[in-house]
């Protein structure tokens, strides 16, 4: 596949609304960039009140995105985690690590002063394909 795509969802695809004007993901050729998740449900609420959960459901969102794009967890390369309170880094790694138990996917995680909606997290993602998105 060649040229750009961008990928829009609603809640009846199983994605949570957006909290602000963009796209769920763009393709570009063999490559997803999908745009960073909150840790909400489908009815735009946050779910948990702990970093594990938070991240939880934001990987969830991720995934949702990625699959309605054609693809899954094998096609994530690349990882961006943003952490509201560092102190929280290590029951991220926990609840993320379970979610790539046969591949790690290169990853930043940074500690940032504020996130939509109140999250304790906010992750985003790159994939790629070999034979490029839907």
């Amino acid at each position: 596949m060649t040229g750009i795509r961008a990928f829009t969802f609603t809640p009846a695809d199983g994605v949570p609304p957006g909290v602000a004007p963009f796209v769920h993901a763009t393709a570009a050729g063999q490559t997803l960039y999908v745009t960073g998740q909150m840790p909400t449900g489908v009815d735009g609420a946050v779910v948990g009140t702990d970093v594990a959960a938070q991240t939880d459901q934001v990987l969830r969102n991720l995934l949702r995105v990625t699959e309605l794009c054609g693809g899954g967890l094998a096609d994530v390369v690349s990882v961006r985690a943003f952490l509201m309170d560092w102190d929280d880094y290590e029951a991220f790694n926990v609840a993320y690590a379970a979610w790539f138990p046969d591949r790690l996917p290169s990853r930043t995680c940074v500690g940032v002063t504020g996130l939509a909606v109140g999250a304790l997290v906010e992750i985003d993602w790159v994939c790629w394909r070999q034979d490029g998105w839907q």
